[in-house]
């Protein structure tokens, strides 16, 4: 029987890999939410005090329902992937 570890490495990895897929064209790859394809998305600031000051629970549950005009991924993201991302949102660099 194979155990299988995740690291924090690995989940950085699947944050990133997921955040660029799903999230940065609508948030930006700074997280800021300025301008895609001359358009301005109107997605969430992630680095707006309200986002970075929410519980971990909360983002996952935004991520997972979705919110106005954000799409749900539940069903599109697995558990893991989900947690990896809000994760990596914590760690966008400015």
């Amino acid at each position: 029987m194979a155990l299988a570890l995740t690291t924090a490495g690995q989940a950085q990895d699947t944050g990133a890999a997921t955040y660029k897929a799903k999230c940065e064209h609508c948030h930006g790859a700074d997280g800021m939410s300025h301008t895609f394809a001359g358009k301005m998305t109107h997605a969430a600031n992630l680095k707006d005090p309200k986002v970075t000051g929410a519980a971990d629970e909360d983002l996952i549950a935004v991520v997972t329902n979705g919110r106005k005009k954000m799409p749900a991924y539940k069903g599109k993201l697995t558990d893991d992937q989900i947690k990896a991302v809000v994760g990596y949102v914590r760690t966008i660099p400015d």
